[in-house]
């Protein structure tokens, strides 16, 4: 009889098979292999963001935060034209009072400026040490700490350089730098996305607030200003509510467009999505505290220069003081405004939560 060629391999197969009874895993072992322990290789390849060969592998959090190029561009864009038109006004003045009156006036905006512009450079950072696979967290903070110094030398530099040599340069350049490196410090955090929305927001809320300048003279008429004290008080109140709301109103949405678009964009990349609620509600929240912060920078830095201005006359001490807190408030609203407006675009996002089919009841 002529064997076939697979009869010899048959027979010895046959002969080496275990006992059906002994190949059988037991109970503990299949569990295992079905659902592999938090510390098993089966379970850490499943785990890992950065498993090789596999096309849905999670992309780091630094790839998560779309558009960190250009954010950066445009922070340091937004710097340069502060710094620019800071140096503009300080020159137009006549007298050096003047100038301490005028330098006071303006620096909240560029504090505001170099604290965003350190955020957005530093994260760019954090991006490319995360696109060369060096995510990690000591590495990531020097790197972002140090971008935002770089970013802070380099204002500090460009005031010295191009400012005229008063008592206030030094003030100016100083907590200038600072705000630079206190943002860098911000953007080391993990969370890539919700702080490129802080960014993105902020930046808009700051650029609304320039515009919104320009309607503030019709809107002191709206509200009823006229040649009293008590009406000019009034009105200014107002307006500067109606401001700090619709500034609100745009760092919620900036933020809430940001976020979806990265989730979007991480989608595409087949990464799992990882933003939920808190996310919104921090990244709505964070241009007023981008506010505050500056707010707290220039008291601490800037307080040789904001005393010098208050010294100057009653009405300028009067000011001063109406100005910082007038700064506070326009934070604080801000912020919940754009908190509560990034929850509730993202609540309406929401679809009804799905019946368990198990519930005979459907509840």
């Amino acid at each position: 009889m002529t064997k076939q060629p697979g009869d010899s391999a048959a027979t010895e197969a046959t002969q080496v098979s275990p006992d059906p009874d002994e190949a059988r895993p037991t109970q503990r072992e299949a569990a295992d292999l079905e659902h592999p322990v938090a510390g098993s290789p089966e379970r850490q390849d499943a785990a890992s963001p950065l498993a090789a060969g596999t096309p849905s592998a999670a992309p780091t959090a630094g790839l998560l935060a779309p558009g960190v190029p250009a954010l950066g561009l445009l922070a340091l864009g937004w710097l340069a034209a502060m710094l620019w038109s800071t140096r503009a006004v300080i020159d137009s003045a006549a007298a050096g009072v003047t100038a301490i009156s005028l330098s006071a006036f303006a620096l909240p905006g560029v504090i505001s400026a170099a604290l965003i512009a350190g955020t957005a450079f530093a994260l760019f950072g954090a991006k490319l040490l995360a696109h060369r696979g060096r995510d990690r967290s000591t590495l990531r903070f020097v790197a972002a700490v140090a971008s935002g110094l770089l970013i802070g030398l380099a204002a500090a530099f460009a005031i010295d350089l191009t400012y005229a040599d008063t008592a206030t340069t030094n003030v100016i350049a100083g907590t200038t730098a600072a705000a630079a490196i206190i943002g860098g410090g911000i953007a080391a955090t993990r969370t890539a996305p919700v702080i490129g929305a802080v960014v993105a927001a902020g930046l808009g809320t700051l650029v609304f607030v320039v515009a919104f300048s320009r309607a503030r003279d019709p809107l002191f008429d709206l509200f009823g200003a006229g040649e009293t004290q008590e009406s000019l008080l009034s009105a200014a109140k107002w307006v500067s509510r109606t401001e700090s709301l619709l500034a609100g109103l745009v760092a919620g949405l900036l933020a809430f467009g940001y976020l979806t678009w990265s989730r979007r964009r991480a989608a595409r990349h087949s990464a799992p999505p990882s933003l939920r609620w808190p996310a919104y509600l921090i990244a709505g929240a964070g241009p007023g505290l981008l506010l505050l912060v500056a707010e707290v920078i220039l008291r601490i830095g800037g307080r040789r220069l904001l005393d010098l201005a208050g010294a100057l006359s009653e009405a300028d001490a009067v000011a001063q003081t109406s100005l910082g807190t007038s700064r506070m408030d326009n934070g604080i609203w801000v912020l919940f405004v754009g908190a509560l407006t990034a929850m509730i675009a993202f609540g309406r996002t929401l679809g009804p939560a799905p019946l368990d089919e198990d519930d005979p009841d459907g509840e």
